[in-house]
């Protein structure tokens, strides 16, 4: 029978490797995610190790199952009281997401893939800012419109309202784009 100080040990160990995995497994989108609403990669990096280490004081009963909301939220939620602190939210300048440097390899390796994913963030960028930032939850990072509320503290109805209009602004303003 193991010790207690073994049992702790352990329990420690394994709350390391977890979190470990996530930082590898989510780092990069809560990255971008929080370097798109604070203009900023170097202050998102800040803001998404804060994160990391709020998880790790969090005991992971309290958070398995919703970690990567719960991170989300968390990085949200710090992004917006550094804004606040610095008494303004900018958005990114034009190219400033590709300075934003992962570990992850970049998406599509075609040419018609590249060019179609360039003209659709350049119509993102037009959206109004909540309408970024509930297509980015969405779209980039797979959250549920339920998900999507609680990290945004909007309704359901709310975000399935602006994911919409946003979807078919982006449509048109695609469509109306020259081939």
């Amino acid at each position: 029978m193991k010790s207690a100080s073994a049992i702790t040990e352990d329990n420690e160990h394994d709350q390391t490797a977890w979190v470990q995995t996530t930082v590898r497994q989510h780092q990069a989108a809560l990255v971008r995610y929080t370097a798109r609403l604070l203009g900023d990669p170097d202050r998102a990096r800040d803001v998404v190790q804060d994160a990391f280490v709020r998880l790790m004081a969090q005991p992971r009963a309290q958070v398995d199952g919703h970690v990567v909301e719960w991170l989300f939220t968390v990085c949200r939620h710090r992004a917006l009281d550094v804004a606040r602190k610095e008494g303004r939210m900018t958005r990114f300048e034009e190219g400033a997401i590709e300075r934003v440097t992962t570990a992850e390899p970049r998406p599509g390796s075609a040419l018609e893939a590249q060019e179609t994913n360039a003209a659709l963030l350049q119509l993102i960028a037009h959206l109004p800012p909540n309408q970024q930032e509930v297509i980015r939850l969405k779209f980039q990072n797979g959250f549920s419109y339920k998900e999507i509320s609680r990290i945004t503290a909007l309704s359901v109805g709310n975000v399935g309202f602006l994911i919409h209009s946003a979807v078919t602004r982006l449509r048109r303003e695609f469509a109306a784009q020259p081939p």
